[in-house]
């Protein structure tokens, strides 16, 4: 088990820029999946960027192009450029062994969450 601190919400205008970071305590070793999730009311949870076996990614089609997600350490960012309105949701970073734990709901371990709010 490890703790994750995330930081980095808040508010932004369309057109602007936002990263969010997920730093893991103690060690990441066998730490290989990475990412975070977004959720709005009403909507069902997805996941929109991911970090796994090394340093491949993925995303989500609603952000690919825009999101770019890495890591440092113990440390993961994700920086989110061309912010559009429909991004506000509350980002929740997630970690797991394997990418099975990423992805499935009662695998890996969730940080607090933060809100990201895109709005003119």
């Amino acid at each position: 088990q490890v703790q994750l601190v995330e930081s980095g919400g808040g508010s932004a205008q369309p057109g602007g820029s936002l990263t969010l970071s997920c730093s893991a305590s103690g060690s990441s070793s066998n730490v290989n999946a990475m990412g975070w999730y977004r959720q709005v009311p009403g909507k069902e949870r997805i996941l929109v960027a991911a970090w796994y076996n090394g340093g491949k990614t993925t995303y989500a089609d609603a952000v690919r192009g825009r999101f770019t997600i890495s890591r440092a350490g113990n440390t993961a960012y994700l920086r989110m450029d061309s912010l559009k309105i429909e991004d506000t949701a509350v980002y929740t970073c997630k970690i797991g062994k394997t990418w099975l734990e990423l992805v499935r709901a009662s695998g890996g371990s969730w940080g607090q969450g933060s809100q990201v709010t895109v709005s003119s």
